[in-house]
């Protein structure tokens, strides 16, 4: 990891089936996060083809139908259009960004985070566990990788992946130094802090049992598809591997936001010489029953 890092994450709306609508508010917030020095900015969970609200209160397999077929119709694999001008936009403002989409991989589909730079595709991630809501629209995905990039080497997991720790333990194992936390999430209430009040404390977890940075954000605004909507409060907030709030959103931030956080080397070399970096007394050997199913 480079000595100083500055991150950004943008809390911002996802419209589904709406790609163009979607990276135009992309493409905005990257050029304010290069504007700030930021070198990486991360969107939220499905940020390019957006959410797909799954809480119907009509005919429920008529809605099914009706947004299974959507969901099919807006999915794009990962050399499609979105990500494609998406690493347009990397490379018009010189910045690593993250974002997430339906992804079309042929038979099935996943929810998948993307990471791209000016020289193209870096990595790709599949959300491993699926909620109960979710599970008619996409697959689970395999074990997340982490990447070498020009600023450290970065994983993410999606969303609900965060509540179970083996999710950010896989990325840990593979040397992961910072690890980006894409949500889409309602909740109650619905505003920036009901979020942090909700995974916060998740996430900050995950740092200090692994030592990592940790960059979070939440979608922001209405979505409305095949007659079910659901209403996000947004979020976003940056954590160093001792847990400590390196930046946060504002408590009375209603809109799209953006918070911009600076990463130190030395302060992950620092935490990962506390007593409470327990990855290092780690015994693998024991764990086989974990496995099991």
């Amino acid at each position: 990891m480079l000595q100083h890092v500055r991150v950004a994450a943008a809390a911002i709306e996802a419209k589904p089936g709406e790609p163009g609508h979607n990276l135009d508010g992309i493409e905005t917030w990257a050029h304010r996060a290069a504007d700030a020095g930021a070198s990486l900015l991360l969107c939220p969970e499905l940020s390019l083809t957006g959410f797909l609200p799954n809480h119907p209160e009509e005919d429920h397999a008529a809605w099914l139908r009706e947004a299974l077929t959507g969901g099919r119709r807006m999915a794009e694999p990962l050399d499609g259009p979105s990500v494609r001008r998406l690493t347009g936009i990397a490379t018009a403002t010189g910045l690593l960004i993250a974002a997430g989409l339906l992804e079309d991989a042929g038979a099935v589909l996943y929810n998948t985070h993307v990471l791209v730079g000016p020289t193209g595709l870096l990595g790709a991630w599949r959300k491993m566990h699926i909620p109960l809501f979710e599970m008619p629209f996409y697959n689970g995905g395999g074990v997340p990788p982490v990447v070498e990039t020009p600023i450290g080497r970065v994983g993410i997991t999606i969303c609900i992946d965060a509540f179970l720790p083996e999710s950010v333990r896989l990325l840990a194992v593979q040397g992961a130094e910072i690890v980006l936390f894409p949500f889409a999430a309602d909740p109650s209430p619905v505003t920036p802090e009901g979020w942090r009040a909700w995974a916060g404390p998740i996430v900050h977890a995950r740092c200090v049992e692994n030592g990592i940075f940790g960059v979070a954000c939440n979608v922001h605004g209405h979505v409305e598809f095949a007659g079910a909507e659901q209403t996000f409060g947004g979020g976003a907030v940056v954590l160093g591997p001792d847990g400590r709030e390196l930046a946060r959103h504002r408590d009375d931030d209603r809109g799209a936001h953006m918070v911009v956080a600076d990463l130190d080397r030395e302060a992950q070399i620092e935490a990962r010489a506390a007593f409470e970096y327990t990855f290092r007394f780690r015994r693998p050997e024991l764990y086989g029953r974990l496995a099991q199913p």
